[in-house]
């Protein structure tokens, strides 16, 4: 269990030596009250572009959003990108198509039972994906614990794995995290032989965290202080996107 700990600002690194693993949600942009409410300023698509190209192709995208919902978000610059979409399960490089992963079935039921559950209440957001479905609590705090207590019911009835984040939980298709996913992309080029680094605000990430440091690497968390694997720590957005350009 991690422990909380004073975590200093992350110093400037050098662009030879990394790989660079970037979270969407609560690091690259806000976060919103509903998922559909997200705002990606111009800005956000050159940066990213601009980093790619310094870092020789070593940056990519690791997000619990699906790759087509990054791709309507960011626009064309994503198609540049390595880019890695729910939670691990899905993951795309420049020039090369997503290998589709079939959507159980299961998740449909999941939907039909997260809406059936909640359809008097218009403050919470079923978010279906190509590999989840996630219920957002952010508009009622009070329905955490009955969505939390409906999602373990529903993951040991149709075998899915139960993904906790801010104000949300998700349920999603099992065998791959942010960790697995980091490590996969590590294996082999043009990431292999730098050190990994990942930024991340939520409880989503830390297997992230963890596993770039394990790898000799850092983990960075974006936002309060709390109990993490990561090794440093930015305030905020605005934080992360001056980091950033600093590179």
């Amino acid at each position: 269990m991690h422990q909380q700990r004073t975590l200093a600002v992350p110093p400037a690194l050098d662009s030879r030596d990394i790989s660079l693993f970037l979270d969407f949600d609560g690091t690259l942009v806000g976060l919103a009250e509903r998922p559909d409410g997200v705002v990606v300023d111009p800005g956000l698509a050159a940066l990213l572009h601009r980093l790619a190209g310094r870092l020789g192709g070593r940056l990519a995208l690791i997000s619990g959003r699906s790759i087509a919902q990054l791709d309507a978000l960011i626009g064309p610059a994503a198609a540049a990108l390595v880019v890695v979409g729910s939670h691990g399960a899905e993951s795309r490089r420049p020039g090369v198509p997503a290998v589709p992963v079939p959507r159980p079935a299961a998740l449909d039921a999941v939907e039909a039972a997260f809406r059936r559950a909640f359809a008097g209440n218009a403050a919470i957001v079923v978010e279906a994906k190509s590999l989840g479905v996630a219920l957002h609590y952010r508009g009622d705090p009070a329905a955490e614990a009955a969505a939390e207590a409906l999602a373990g019911q529903l993951a040991a009835t149709h075998g899915l794995h139960v993904q906790k984040g801010k104000m949300v939980v998700e349920l999603r298709v099992a065998g791959a995290d942010k960790g697995s996913a980091i490590a996969a992309l590590m294996a082999g080029p043009p990431f292999i032989g730098h050190r990994p680094v990942f930024l991340g605000d939520d409880v989503t990430d830390e297997a992230g965290f963890a596993r770039c440091v394990a790898l000799g690497g850092a983990g960075i968390l974006v936002g309060p202080a709390r109990p993490t694997a990561a090794t440093a720590r930015l305030a905020d957005v605005a934080a992360v996107r001056a980091w950033l350009a600093a590179l």
